[in-house]
């Protein structure tokens, strides 16, 4: 029996009645779909482990591959932007008189993060058009393209935390035993990043509008998020919708957790709560369209 692209082994009979050995036949092998929620299966991304780390290296290394300044430009685009943000929002427009420590570094310290979730998304958001190509030729669990995606970003991130460490020595700022959080906090950015690129990945390949949705909608939400500014400016009767945003609680306590300022547990809790939900609904829809991606792409 012979699996097209837009097939899975579970999905392989659906045109078995028009092919010889079709079911009741001699010699014919039936498979049908499995019960219960094929996206949440973590066997077959275990099994393509080897898979995935090939798609996230390929990204990683073609998006450094002949540059002059190669991994330099994950420290620059944040660095840049901190220095351009600070003189208009700081300086011009005041917000620095907000904050309880230097504002570079409380600005640095929001836009790391939120440059990780930003590129993750946008990546991940155009991962299944980028790999058209191979999506039409063998089956793998498509869930790893989004994945993959996300693996040059992480490298940025970590890249970039080394600056952010240099102006802490810089400002004298001594890091607590909250630090030792970074890894969970990184963890809810994560899940926020794969949810909504995975959900917006699915569909963009099959609304290409998306495209530009994707970067309209990624402008819009830093603006929404406290990378400028901090929480506290945000009116109270606003606060419930504030905390919707999954960055919000999760920039608020990677800040506090390197600079020493007190973490705020329910924002964080409430953002990665909202973080594992938007994880779960890409994650739904991904299981929708997965079939249907070989043709649509």
């Amino acid at each position: 029996m012979t699996l097209f692209a837009g097939t899975t082994p579970d999905d392989a009979d659906a045109n078995a009645a028009d092919t010889p050995g079709a079911p009741g036949s001699p010699g014919s092998v039936v498979l049908e779909a499995r019960a219960g929620w094929r996206a949440l299966d973590p066997v077959p991304l275990w099994r393509y482990r080897d898979l995935l780390w090939y798609l996230a290296r390929r990204d990683i290394v073609v998006r450094y591959k002949q540059t002059v300044l190669g991994v330099a430009w994950a420290l620059l685009q944040p660095l840049v932007g901190m220095i351009v943000l600070s003189v208009c929002f700081g300086r011009f427009l005041g917000v620095a008189e907000k904050t309880t420590v230097p504002y570079p570094i409380f600005l640095y310290a929001g836009l790391l993060p939120w440059t990780f979730f930003a590129a993750s998304v946008v990546a991940s958001s155009n991962s299944f058009v980028a790999n058209a190509g191979m999506l039409r030729k063998v089956y793998f669990p498509r869930l790893l393209v989004p994945l993959a995606s996300l693996g040059a970003p992480l490298v940025d991130y970590a890249v970039s935390l080394l600056v952010l460490l240099a102006m802490m020595v810089w400002y004298r700022i001594v890091p607590t035993v909250e630090i030792l959080f970074l890894p969970l906090l990184a963890g809810t950015t994560f899940l926020a990043a794969l949810g909504v690129g995975t959900l917006l990945a699915g569909l963009t390949a099959l609304y290409r509008d998306f495209r530009y949705v994707v970067t309209f909608l990624v402008q819009v939400w830093f603006f929404a998020t406290p990378v400028i500014y901090p929480a506290t400016v945000v009116p109270e009767r606003l606060r419930p919708l504030f905390n919707l945003n999954p960055m919000n609680g999760a920039i608020e306590a990677f800040r506090a957790a390197l600079l020493g300022t007190p973490i705020d547990w329910a924002s964080w809790s409430i953002s990665t709560l909202v973080a594992i939900a938007c994880l779960v609904a890409g994650l739904i829809h991904f299981a929708r369209v997965e079939h249907r991606l070989a043709d649509v792409v």
